[in-house]
C-alpha cells in the first residue's frame, strides 16, 4: 500500500477529506521521526514500539575491490510488533 492508498483509505474509513486524511498521516509520522531524533522511545500499545540503538563502528569491505573500509557508528531505528498486531498479522 502507498501512501496515496493509505491516504484513500483513511479518508473513506472516517468520513473525512483526503486533504484532512493527509494531514493526519503527516502529523503522526512528523511526530515519531522528531521523537526518534531526539532518542525517545515511542510505544503504541498492540502497534508496536519505536526505538532508536546504536550501532557501533566497524570495518566493511568492499566487494568490488576487496579493500577494507571503515563504516562509521550511526543510529539505528528499531520496531518491535505489538501483540495485536501480531495476531492481526498471523
Amino acid at each position: 500500500m502507498k501512501k496515496s492508498d493509505f491516504i484513500t483509505y483513511i479518508s473513506e474509513k472516517h468520513t473525512i477529506s483526503k486533504v484532512e486524511a493527509e494531514k493526519v498521516i503527516d502529523m503522526f509520522t512528523s511526530y515519531i521521526i522528531g521523537a526518534l531524533g531526539e532518542c525517545n522511545e515511542l510505544s503504541l500499545i498492540g502497534f508496536g514500539n519505536f526505538s532508536v540503538s546504536k550501532v557501533d563502528a566497524r570495518a566493511g569491505r568492499n566487494p568490488q575491490t576487496g579493500a577494507i573500509v571503515q563504516i562509521p557508528a550511526y543510529n539505528q531505528v528499531r520496531f518491535k510488533v505489538g501483540k495485536k498486531m501480531k495476531e492481526a498479522v498471523n
